[in-house]
């Protein structure tokens, strides 16, 4: 019996769900009543994502599935509609706190931190750093360090066209802020020379690992991630090469079933310098592709309603017709 290719919609096809007049009724909610009753207003947007968003809600299942195969030990029973309601919640409070982030710094009381010592390193080094993050948690916590060392700035690419909503109003916000977004469709060399600049200048600039561009799967490699077969991009490792420049790891997430809320957050490094040699390029991108995944892995086992990409992320299946 022949094979048949299932192509699944590209991430980029997929509306965000939130509305700017949505986003600043939250900011003025929380502006007149505090941070709880905000809380209460997300349950709407749960439900939202539970009823009318099928692809969404199929996606929550399947990673949290996947994660309880390759985690058992993580879980005391394999997760069902209620563990994708919690996955739901947790991702609506993490957009929150998104917003919230760029008006209201936050304590460093607040933070977790594993090996500071990498943390102080990092800032007190003068170099341009291009960091790899990804979709888990919420990569705007590092707002919280930046009270502290106002010398540092911040450039985050982001692909998705259709969060402009987002971007907007964050620039509202904020318009002076050291944290500054770019929505980039394609590495050309007006973007790569003004990247450089940056880079040079001794500013930061994040970039995600855990999501094809928008061209597809033709500049992604395959990965484990999970015990399953993935594509992730080689952008981020081509963009390193590109620069020259020490590249770095940064996790951060809110523990948002704990009581005190803890905002738990790690540095590593993942190269000095990303070097790829003519010869062994193939293979090198797949081993750096490779490191990040497990590295992801790591956090998504410690924290996996953090993972919000609700999409088909793992490879395209084949499926045997009749």
């Amino acid at each position: 019996m022949p094979e048949q290719r299932i192509t699944r919609p590209h991430w980029s096809s997929i509306r965000e769900a939130g509305t700017l007049w949505g986003l600043q009724f939250l900011r003025f909610v929380h502006r007149v009543f505090g941070r709880w009753p905000v809380t209460i207003c997300l349950l709407p947007t749960v439900a939202y994502f539970m009823l009318f968003r099928p692809q969404s809600r199929r996606a929550s299942r399947d990673f949290l599935t996947q994660h309880w195969r390759h985690f058992p030990d993580c879980w005391q029973s394999p997760p069902g509609l209620w563990q994708s309601c919690k996955h739901f919640f947790v991702f609506a409070e993490t957009v929150v706190d998104k917003l919230l982030s760029w008006f209201i710094e936050i304590d460093a009381d607040n933070f977790v931190i594993s090996h500071p010592e990498r943390i102080e390193a990092l800032m007190a080094d003068p170099r341009g750093q291009l960091i790899i993050g990804s979709h888990m948690g919420n990569l705007e916590y590092c707002r919280g360090f930046m009270q502290r060392y106002r010398d540092k700035h911040i450039n985050i690419l982001v692909h998705d066209k259709h969060s402009q909503n987002y971007n907007t109003l964050m620039q509202q916000l904020n318009p002076d802020s050291r944290l500054h977004v770019f929505q980039v469709e394609e590495f050309d060399i007006p973007t790569m020379l003004t990247i450089k600049a940056k880079i040079d200048a001794g500013e930061w600039v994040f970039i995600a690992g855990d999501r094809s561009p928008l061209s597809g799967t033709e500049r992604t490699v395959p990965v484990d991630f999970l015990g399953r077969a993935a594509q992730l991009p080689i952008g981020p490792y081509m963009l390193a090469k590109g620069m020259g420049c020490p590249v770095k790891l940064m996790f951060s997430y809110c523990d948002y079933f704990t009581k005190d809320k803890p905002v738990h957050f790690e540095v590593s490094t993942f190269a000095d310098r990303v070097t790829l040699d003519r010869t062994q390029r193939d293979e090198q991108l797949i081993a750096y592709a490779q490191q990040f995944a497990d590295a992801l892995a790591a956090q998504c086992e410690r924290a996996p309603y953090q993972w919000f990409n609700f999409y088909d992320f793992w490879a395209e299946q084949s499926v045997v017709t009749a």
